[in-house]
């Protein structure tokens, strides 16, 4: 049984409800986050057949004709990993709109079609997407967190004890959300398997997406961009360390982000302050990876402190959209900074509603830690509803109206 097989899947649900009433269902996220995993456990019960495009010789003939190839496909049908096959999106197209059944084509791909607009726009009203990410904590623990709806409800409980982790949190940044690698008991073959892991996308996603001449840069990249994150994105000191332009550089950053491996957390905007810093954040997209690639255990991650914060941050943001992306509502997620360094680390927006989270990788808060999370209430104004500094600790604290001090481990446990 495969390692992601063991681990139930949140976005379930959702997959099911989308099938009901789209033609066309897209689950798009990193390659071995659990995608084929998640569709075979969701259609094949309801009579879905399958098809990957990892197949090379079945690869081939879409590409040869992909209007016959979509004609002979079955009633409902799985197709994965599609990104690999950009010329079917037409031939799909044309058969839903010849035939508009709900739930009639499965689909699952390792690259951002969102970032492909023609890909995009060719099945636009015909397409729901869902966004799979690595294993959320809560999944991993098998019970579905509160703390989104707490959080905009500005409201925590006060009373709920929780257990500082220690480098039991470092244990869990450094282990990631891939289920594969966390079927590893070493945390060496853990690190292998990222490294491997990378080594793949590379050569086979990252090849079919654009045809460059440093595909041995990419890696290295990685690499340095793992040692930026939680960062705002400047795209100078990426390149310092490569003999490359920066436009190739910039661009190389879209690839990756492309195979979900990076992404840019946008800056948020208020209308009561003009001066804000508008530079996107970066992160990595998932915190096993960057700790594989800086060469980082538990222990020695926990012992760096300025990289432990970081990926701490990156951990949490990470954790916060991946609980999103099971829910029916829409929200939205930023950073703040002013041009006097207030910041807060990530912005979250609901219906109108607005909230902050700052992350700490201490085991104790101060009053000045909420200093960003005060100037995004006055930036918000009646929309702010709560600010939360996550720290490692053992008690959620009041720091004021609407602002709390709330232990890391309420993102992953239920009241």
């Amino acid at each position: 049984m495969e390692a992601e097989s063991l681990v139930p899947r949140f976005a379930g649900p959702r997959l099911v409800e989308a099938l009901g009433d789209s033609p066309v269902v897209l689950v798009h996220g990193p390659r071995q986050c659990g995608k084929t995993t998640l569709s075979k456990t969701v259609g094949e019960p309801r009579g879905y057949g399958y098809l990957s495009f990892d197949d090379d010789r079945l690869r081939a003939s879409a590409e040869a004709d992909p209007v016959s190839f979509v004609a002979d496909l079955p009633e409902r049908v799985i197709l994965d990993e599609v990104q690999r096959v950009p010329g079917l999106f037409t031939s799909l197209k044309a058969e839903v709109d010849r035939r508009r059944v709900p739930g009639r084509f499965l689909i699952t791909g390792s690259a951002n079609v969102l970032l492909v607009p023609r890909l995009a726009d060719s099945l636009a009203g015909r397409l729901e997407i869902l966004r799979l990410h690595p294993l959320s904590q809560s999944e991993i623990g098998g019970a579905r967190s509160d703390f989104l709806d707490q959080l905009f409800a500005g409201s925590f409980a006060r009373n709920r004890p929780f257990d500082r982790m220690g480098i039991g949190l470092a244990e869990r940044v450094a282990g990631g959300g891939y289920p594969s690698a966390l079927a590893r008991r070493s945390p060496g073959r853990r690190a292998t398997w990222y490294r491997d892991y990378l080594e793949a996308v590379v050569q086979r996603d990252v090849r079919d997406l654009a045809r460059i001449g440093s595909l041995d840069a990419l890696p290295r990249l990685l690499a340095v961009a793992a040692s930026q994150t939680a960062r705002l994105f400047n795209i100078t000191e990426l390149a310092g360390s490569f003999e490359l332009s920066r436009p190739t550089i910039r661009d190389y950053i879209t690839l990756l982000e492309r195979v979900f491996l990076l992404e840019h957390l946008p800056a948020w905007h208020g209308n009561r302050l003009a001066r804000l810093v508008k530079t996107p954040k970066l992160h990595i997209g998932d915190t096993g990876l960057a700790s594989a690639l800086l060469g980082l255990d538990a222990q020695a991650l926990y012992e760096d402190r300025e990289t432990y914060g970081q990926l701490v941050e990156t951990f949490a943001y990470q954790e916060l959209r991946r609980e999103a992306s099971f829910r029916d509502d829409d929200i939205r997620f930023f950073h703040y900074r002013d041009h006097n360094q207030m910041e807060v680390d990530v912005v979250l927006e609901r219906a109108g509603k607005v909230a902050g989270v700052e992350v700490k990788s201490a085991s104790v808060v101060s009053a000045a830690d909420f200093r960003g999370l005060k100037r995004l209430a006055e930036a918000a104004g009646k929309r702010f509803v709560a600010g939360v500094v996550l720290y490692d600790g053992d008690h959620v604290l009041p720091f004021g109206e609407r602002l709390y001090a709330v232990p890391i481990t309420a993102l992953w446990r239920t009241s």
